[in-house]
This record gives structure tokens, C-alpha cells and sequence, in this order.
């Protein structure tokens, strides 16, 4: 059974939608996400982020997620790709704080900070993982431990590395062609961007080296500096996002995707919709970024509550998890070794929007894979708004078990082109059933 928090969650789920419509920031609904670090491999972004457990007051970290997009606006949940409990030498109670991923020569390299720990690294020949320590040890060896967080990593035209990281004091060092091995000595950058806090994020674009990072705190907002150098000296060149009274932490990663620029953050808007309360349970957004004909970029507004334009459509016509989701309300996502990432807490009234599918010229039957130990409930399934037309109904009927996974389908009214999808799932009061995967038939 859901909480109250559930309900005091309609409420102003209610209330922005009248002021703000169906708001697509945060991205990401059912879990708390911070800390985003971005990559882009094969087409695809591969997002990154911390977690902030559900019942957190303070910083409650242990694990880092992935989530992954074609479009820039439908997330696909992948779960858990690496926790503390991948790194045997560090304390496994908290403080699996801001990573980032990269790739070098076909393997992907996660650097990861645990607070009070020192900064790990892990490696994998997949974006996916899983994940594994070459090192046994922290990967940085000094005499300021506390303050090794935030690792970012730039690797050059010329293929030297760079590993950056700090609060509040920012460092970099060399790293070796293995990317879990440094040459040099550590630097501390003397002379630090203006009003720079932590969480720096660093890239190269069109010959100009750029540092982003989170603000004096608190509130944090994302400044940014530019360089002829990897190394500095790093002049300040202005805010990307200035401090606002609505959020108090903040954290860039920066990327340009088909075409386009973008700058993940984090807020408490997610938060907000339960509780005034501050608690560090934090969200992901995302916005399109525009840079100046000199380099220099535009200042961001506070995060709009629309997100970025769609740059691609869904394919219906095959397997789509059910962990894809543009907007969603009331849902969970968990997973499990049988299944992987599934969507669950399915209450009646919950819902999932996805953007942009493409029906082409229709489809003729849907079918989910379902599982549930109640009574089961139904799955509406509708166009344009989770009051739209209505294409059909999927019964889901009881399973005898949250885990007894069943295929259940139904009829579906034709329609033609390109629509946004919403899974209104209706039911009496309680759990109603978990959600793997849906697809729709042509014919």
C-alpha cells in the first residue's frame, strides 16, 4: 500500500499541472537522481547518476543508476550499475557520491567518489556494465581525502587524460594511457575559478577547453570558465544558471548530441511535490544549451518545465520497456535478476507518459508482461493526454505472484502516426500488479 506522501503527491501533481501543464523536468520520477554525467556512444546518451534513497534526510548514497535516450526525452531505466558494494576497501554504509563514465579503445571507465573513501574506478567492456575494481585501492593516493570527490575526465585530441575533482579546492592529474593509472603529481589548481564550490565538469569544443561547476554553496548554481590549456589558467567567464531561492544544490554535466547542446542538473522539485521540507532527495533536469559565436554560452533560466524537443520517435512495434518513460505518476522501478528493471507501487490513477510514438499506419492488438497477486486490474491505453482518446483496455488479471510473469493483451483501436502515449492503469485501492515490457501488433 502506498504512503500518504502518495496522496499529498496528487495534490501537486494537480496543482502543476494547472500552472505549468504536463511538466517533462525532472526527467526522471521514480527514483531520486542526482549528480547526472552524460555520455554519448553509439547514438545514444548513457546518463549516469547518483541516488538518493527514499527515505534520506541527509546524504544516503549507495549505488549509482543508468538510464539511457535516443530522443532526449523518453529515459529507459536500467537499474543499478555499480554500487559501493563493488569496491571491497570502502566503507559500504554511505557516500557513493558524483561519478562519470568514459570510453577509451572499446571499455568504459566509471570514476567513482565515496565520501571520506577517495575516488575508485571500475571498468567494463559495456556502457551496461557489469562493472569491475582492476585496482583493489583507491585510484588517488594523497593527504586530502575528504575533499576527492567529483571526478571528471577530459581526454585530449592529442590522447593524454586528464582527471579532475574537488571540493573545495580543484585538482587534476595525468592519467596514463590505462585510464587506472596516473604519471605526475597531483596539482592543485592555484588559482580556481570564480565563486567555484565543487562538482567541476570539463570538456573541449572547437579548440576551447571549458570547466563547469557547481557554485558557492548553498544555494549552488553552475558557473563556468574557459582556458587555451587542459591545465588553465581558467578565467571566469560568467554563470551557466544563477543561484535561485528554488533549489540549493547543483551539479553540471555537459554534453552536445545530433546536433545540439545540452546541460544536465540537479533540483529538489520532485521533492517538492510531497513536502516543503528540505531533504537531500534530489532530481535530474535537463535543458538545450546554446553557445555564442565567441564560445562563451548563454545563461539557462532556472529549469524550464517542458525539457528539451523530441529529436526522434518510439517504435511500438517492438519490445519497449516499461522502465521508458517521458513523464510518469505514482510508479516505482525496481529490478531483479529474472527480469531486470521493472515498474511497480501501480496504484489506480498511476500513469506513464511516453512521447512520440509512431503508429505509422496503426496498430491492431497490445500485449504487457504483467505480474500480480492481487486482484490484477487494467491498463488503459490512450493518445495525446492520459484523458485522451481511449485506443483500448488490457485486463490484467492475477498472476499468483508479484513475480509470476504473464503475457496479457487485448484489441486496440486503429490509429494512424505519430502520438503521445499514455498507460493509465486503473484498479481497486492497493498494488495492482508490476510492469516489464509492452508492445504493440500491427497485425
Amino acid at each position: 500500500m502506498k504512503a500518504t506522501s502518495k496522496v499529498l503527491a496528487t495534490l501537486f501533481l494537480l496543482l502543476t499541472i494547472v500552472f505549468v501543464g504536463a511538466a517533462q523536468n525532472p526527467i526522471i520520477q521514480t527514483k531520486y537522481t542526482a549528480d547526472p554525467a552524460p555520455m554519448v556512444y553509439n547514438d545514444t546518451v548513457f546518463l549516469y547518476t547518483t541516488h538518493d534513497e527514499d527515505d534520506a534526510t541527509g546524504f544516503k548514497m549507495l549505488n549509482w543508476l543508468l538510464y539511457t535516450s535516443t530522443d532526449m526525452v523518453n529515459w529507459t531505466d536500467h537499474g543499478i550499475v555499480a554500487s559501493l558494494k563493488n569496491f571491497s576497501w570502502a566503507r559500504q554504509d554511505n557516500g557513493a557520491w558524483a561519478p562519470q563514465c568514459v570510453e577509451r579503445n572499446g571499455k568504459f571507465y566509471l570514476y567513482c567518489p565515496m565520501h571520506g573513501n577517495g575516488i575508485g574506478v571500475l571498468v567494463s567492456d559495456s556502457p551496461y556494465g557489469p562493472f569491475k575494481d582492476p585496482l583493489g585501492k583507491r585510484l588517488i593516493n594523497d593527504d586530502h581525502i575528504w575533499n576527492d570527490i567529483d571526478p571528471t575526465v577530459l581526454i585530449d585530441d592529442d590522447g593524454q587524460a586528464y582527471l579532475y575533482w574537488g571540493n573545495p579546492d580543484l585538482y587534476y592529474v595525468k592519467l596514463n594511457k590505462d585510464m587506472i593509472s596516473y604519471s605526475g603529481e597531483i596539482v592543485k589548481v592555484a588559482s580556481k575559478p570564480q565563486n567555484y564550490q565543487e562538482g567541476p565538469w570539463v570538456w573541449k569544443r572547437n579548440g576551447h577547453y571549458y570547466l563547469a561547476y557547481a557554485s558557492t554553496c548553498c544555494p549552488e548554481a553552475i558557473g563556468y570558465a574557459m582556458s587555451d590549456s587542459p591545465t588553465g589558467p581558467w578565467e571566469y567567464k560568467g554563470m551557466i544558471m544563477d543561484v535561485t531561492p528554488k533549489s540549493r544544490g547543483n551539479h553540471p554535466g555537459i554534453i552536445d548530441y545530433k546536433g545540439n547542446s545540452y546541460c544536465f542538473g540537479l533540483n529538489y522539485d520532485l521533492l517538492k511535490q510531497t513536502t516543503q521540507k528540505h531533504f537531500e532527495r534530489r532530481s535530474v533536469s535537463v535543458d538545450q544549451m546554446t553557445y555564442n559565436d565567441d564560445g562563451t554560452i548563454q545563461k539557462l533560466p532556472y529549469w524550464s518545465a517542458t525539457g528539451p524537443q523530441r529529436l526522434g520517435t518510439v517504435n511500438p512495434y517492438r519490445r519497449v520497456e516499461a522502465g521508458t518513460i517521458a513523464w510518469s505518476h505514482g510508479l516505482k522501478t525496481r529490478q531483479n535478476s529474472k527480469v531486470g528493471v521493472y515498474v511497480t507501487d501501480v496504484d489506480n490513477g498511476d500513469y506513464i507518459k511516453v512521447q512520440g510514438v509512431d503508429f505509422q499506419k496503426g496498430a491492431k492488438s497490445f500485449e504487457a508482461s504483467v505480474a500480480s497477486a492481487s486482484a490484477g486490474g487494467k491498463i488503459e491505453i490512450r493518445i495525446d493526454s492520459e484523458t485522451g482518446t481511449l485506443l483500448g483496455v488490457c485486463p490484467v488479471k492475477n498472476t499468483d505472484g508479484w513475480q509470476k510473469w504473464s503475457l496479457q493483451s487485448c484489441k486496440v483501436k486503429r490509429v494512424k502516426g505519430v502520438h503521445d502515449l499514455f498507460f493509465v492503469f486503473k484498479g481497486a485501492p492497493g498494488d495492482l500488479f508490476n510492469f516489464d515490457w509492452w508492445e504493440f501488433k500491427a497485425r
